[in-house]
């Protein structure tokens, strides 16, 4: 069992998890363990019946091709008919021992993502019950668990609290560190990061949005919307729409370089940055141009929602003429993005605030949006830049123009 091949781009993977015992009958196509990838986490299936035998260890960084493990297909899977006949009663004691591979069925193996959660929250695997195939433990059944334990304190009498308030102040001097291996995830995310800042000319463009007619817009249509299609309307779509119909107009925010070659794209395939527990990952939606604002929205969800259960595939992590990155759901103000290469700009939203503008002569109050465009200087001019910005803009404060496509 070698490490197969999973990608263009994708020289080496991190065996992240076993899902089998070491010794366990496999059958064939039963996944085994765990790979995480530079861009999604993946099972591997056996692919032949028998006896698995490790080779690698959990942890291990491996190239394509190398070996995994090994599968003993002399090996003949155990007869559960034949045990109990051949077994008088007397021995059903030594048999209940030699049963670990029907418990493996049973082993509470969390997902990369669950395991994370479970870690931080200080919970024992072993104590939580998965949900997932196999009985795995799933993310939502980590947070639930989570859940769970931060709220025995307040179910627990005050006369049991005071112990546990008397030793406090003795473990708030304590000092102590925890140092764990960065998931490839990450250190993928942390060499991109670096070469985008290193091999580019970056440069980051502000301006800032009244969002009062895309607010007005949302409260008045958003029941209909939802009855329509069954999912809200979300900025996120309207600012998509608004990038996607400037990017046709303005190529060369678009494009990219290869080389001494600038490669330009007639379609708007935009990525959104998620955040997920192993990291950040920005997926695409393709031809955003040419969908409507439900669509963008359905296809978003489904994104976030493999996203944040590590379920993307390496096809869906593929593509992305430009970036959008919304640091406002976490608060942020303002910020600078960094461009996600080989793309050439990254849009960057940011939290709703009401401000004091002027308008029309007078000071009024208003919900404003800081938004920032951080983009390749080789490829995009400062007036190109500041225009595009300028063009998103007008479109977010008069939407009816998005909608008629002025």
């Amino acid at each position: 069992m070698k490490v197969p091949v999973i990608g263009e781009s994708i020289q080496e993977v991190t065996l992240s998890q076993w899902l089998k015992k070491d010794g366990e009958f496999v059958n064939l196509d039963d996944p085994i363990c765990e790979f995480e990838s530079d861009k999604a986490t993946l099972e591997f299936p056996a692919e032949a019946s028998g006896k698995l035998i490790y080779v690698a260890k959990e942890g291990d960084d491996l190239a394509i091709g190398a070996l995994v493990a090994k599968i003993d297909t002399s090996v003949s899977a155990p007869s559960a008919s034949s045990a109990p006949a051949s077994t008088p009663a007397v021995t059903s004691e030594p048999e209940v021992e030699k049963t670990p591979t029907s418990t493996s069925e049973d082993k509470k193996i969390p997902s990369p993502a669950a395991a994370k959660i479970l870690r931080e929250g200080e919970v024992d695997p072993s104590t939580v019950s998965g949900t997932g195939r196999e009985g795995r433990i799933t993310k939502d059944d980590a947070v639930k668990a989570t859940e769970q334990k931060a709220a025995i304190p307040s179910t627990t009498p005050a006369v049991e609290s005071k112990p546990v308030l008397a030793s406090a102040p003795s473990r708030s001097g304590d000092r102590t560190e925890r140092r764990e291996k960065m998931s490839r995830m990450r250190r993928t995310i942390a060499t991109r990061l670096v070469s985008a800042k290193n091999n580019t000319a970056m440069l980051t463009t502000f301006n800032e949005v009244d969002m009062t007619a895309i607010m007005e817009l949302r409260t008045k249509y958003q029941d209909k919307f939802v009855a329509k299609y069954g999912i809200k309307l979300g900025f996120m779509s309207i600012f998509a729409k608004a990038c996607a119909q400037v990017l046709l107009e303005m190529p060369d925010v678009n494009a990219f370089i290869d080389d001494t070659d600038i490669v330009y794209h007639d379609y708007a395939d935009i990525s959104f940055a998620i955040s997920t527990p192993t990291g950040l990952v920005v997926p695409p939606i393709h031809d955003v141009d040419s969908l409507g604002f439900h669509e963008i929205e359905v296809k978003l969800k489904a994104l976030a929602v493999k996203a944040r259960d590590g379920k993307l595939s390496i096809e869906e992590m593929k593509g992305g003429t430009f970036t959008i990155t919304n640091g406002g759901i976490f608060g942020s103000l303002l910020s600078t993005p960094i461009i996600n290469e080989p793309q050439s700009a990254i849009l960057g939203m940011h939290a709703i605030k009401d401000r004091p503008i002027a308008l029309n002569g007078e000071v009024v109050i208003r919900p404003m949006m800081y938004l920032a465009l951080s983009y390749d200087h080789r490829v995009i001019d400062g007036s190109t830049s500041v225009t595009f910005l300028v063009k998103v803009k007008e479109l977010l404060e008069d939407p009816i123009n998005l909608l008629m496509g002025l």
